[in-house]
């Protein structure tokens, strides 16, 4: 069941995975900044992983830096069953849906299917870190045009 989207309510993104310490954070802030910078009232984001981390990953942190977005200051979380089945879009990051996120959410999944950068090179995480930036655009653009 797909939660109907109300233009006159709030949108509720969900970016999710299982540490919460890397692609779902990156998304988390790119989205922050771009519904700041495009003066997107109503876009309400959260973030979490169904078995957190002790910290963002440090390729991460250094990635996301590079272009002047600071995670250090970022812990991974637990996303909760509620917080999935408020929101309007559960963005998963290509961890498999049923294990990121329990079932019977009530907004539209979609999986990103990103390679995870945890270990990964500086080179490698910047491609993951611009492609998660290209689509968290691409999903407020989508936002925007539905309101």
């Amino acid at each position: 069941m797909t939660r109907e989207h109300d233009t006159t309510d709030s949108t509720r993104i969900a970016f999710v995975c299982v540490q919460n310490a890397g692609r779902s954070q990156m998304a988390y802030a790119f989205g922050r900044r771009a519904v700041g910078e495009r003066g997107l009232d109503g876009v309400e984001l959260v973030t979490g992983g169904t078995r957190p981390a002790d910290r963002v990953h440090d390729e991460v942190v250094q990635a996301m830096d590079a272009v002047g977005v600071d995670v250090s200051d970022r812990t991974p979380r637990e996303i909760t069953v509620e917080e999935t089945q408020a929101s309007d879009y559960v963005i998963t990051m290509g961890c498999s849906a049923d294990d990121v996120c329990p079932a019977g959410w009530a907004g539209e999944n979609r999986d990103w299917d990103l390679d995870d950068p945890d270990g990964k090179s500086p080179t490698e995480v910047a491609a993951i870190r611009d492609e998660i930036e290209r689509r968290v655009n691409d999903l407020l653009d989508e936002v925007e045009a539905a309101r």
